[in-house]
C-alpha cells in the first residue's frame, strides 16, 4: 500500500500561506517506519480535486487529504469526494452530535444549519475525532479527509495511523547509505547506477548533484535505497565501480572548506 498526500487550498497556491502538512506528514509516518510514496498541490477547484481523487481512489492507495472540508464557499472537498465516487453527501449521524456538542461547549447553543453541513460526508464514510474543537474529519476508501489547521489535522493523522494501519507500522523496511564523489558528471555515473540497479532489484539508486558553491567542494551525492539487506553488497560494488572509473569519493557529508 502506498501513501499519497492532497494538500488542498489557494491560500497555499497564491503563496499566502506555506505548507507545513507536508514535512510533518514525512515526520509522522518516518517516526512509524513508514514513508510517503507522492503527493500533490492543488488549489480550491473542484473539477482538479475530482481528477485527483478518482485517481486515488483507483490506486487503492493510503491518502491523507489536507484541507477544503469546511463549510464555507470555498470549501470543496467533501463534495468532490462525493461526485468521485458517484455518492451522495448525507450529514453523519455520529458527526451531528459531536458538532452539536462543540458549538454548545463553544457557544452554549445548538449547531445551525450551516455548521451541521461540516458534517454531511460522502455515504458510507467513517469519522475521525478531533479533539481540537470537536468538528471531526471523516475516511472512505482508504482517503483520510483533515482539515487545513496544523492544529487540527496533525493529531487527527496520527490518529489515523495509529488506530486504522497499526499493523503497517515498521513494515515497509527500508535501508538507505550514500558516498560522496567528488568532481564528477552525473552522466558519466549513470551506467553504474543502472547496473546496481539491474544487479539489485530491490533498491532504488539516487543522485543528488552539488555545483560548488558556498565553499563546498563539486560532488555527487551516490546511493541506494531499500531493501536492507541489499543495502551493504550494493554500497561495495558502488564504491568498486567509482574506483574502476578513477572517482575520487568520501564516505562523509563534504562540508565548506576552511578558509
Amino acid at each position: 500500500m502506498a501513501i499519497g498526500a492532497l494538500i488542498i487550498g489557494d491560500e497555499i497556491m497564491r503563496g499566502k500561506k506555506q505548507d507545513r502538512h507536508f514535512p510533518k506528514l514525512v515526520e509522522l509516518l518516518a517516526a512509524r517506519g513508514m514513508h510517503l510514496s507522492w503527493a500533490e498541490y492543488l488549489g480550491d477547484e473542484p473539477p482538479r480535486i475530482v481528477d485527483a481523487l478518482t485517481r486515488g481512489f483507483a490506486t487503492g492507495d493510503l491518502v491523507f487529504s489536507f484541507g477544503g472540508i469546511g463549510a464555507t464557499p470555498d470549501d470543496h472537498t467533501r463534495r468532490c469526494v462525493a461526485n468521485a465516487l458517484g455518492v451522495e453527501l448525507v450529514l453523519h449521524p455520529e458527526a451531528e452530535v459531536l458538532i452539536h456538542a462543540a458549538m454548545q461547549k463553544r457557544a452554549g447553543v445548538q449547531a445551525n444549519a450551516r455548521q451541521l453541513e461540516m458534517g454531511a460526508f460522502p455515504s458510507g464514510a467513517q469519522i475521525i475525532p478531533n479533539t481540537f474543537n470537536g468538528i471531526p474529519g471523516f475516511s472512505i476508501q482508504d482517503h483520510h479527509f483533515l482539515p487545513g489547521f496544523p492544529e487540527m489535522a496533525w493529531s487527527m493523522a496520527e490518529w489515523v495511523l495509529d488506530n486504522r494501519y497499526a499493523h503497517l507500522h515498521h513494515t515497509m523496511l527500508e535501508g538507505e547509505s550514500a558516498i560522496y564523489v567528488y568532481d564528477a558528471m552525473e552522466s558519466t555515473l549513470t551506467p553504474l547506477m543502472e547496473e546496481i540497479e539491474h544487479r539489485y532489484p530491490g533498491l532504488k539508486v539516487f543522485s543528488l548533484p552539488h555545483v560548488g558553491t558556498g565553499g563546498v567542494r563539486r560532488h555527487v551525492e551516490l546511493g541506494v535505497r531499500g531493501e536492507p539487506t541489499q543495502i551493504e553488497p550494493a554500497m561495495e560494488a558502488m564504491k568498486a565501480g567509482v574506483v574502476a572509473l578513477n572517482g575520487d569519493f568520501s564516505l562523509d557529508r563534504p562540508t565548506k572548506n576552511p578558509a
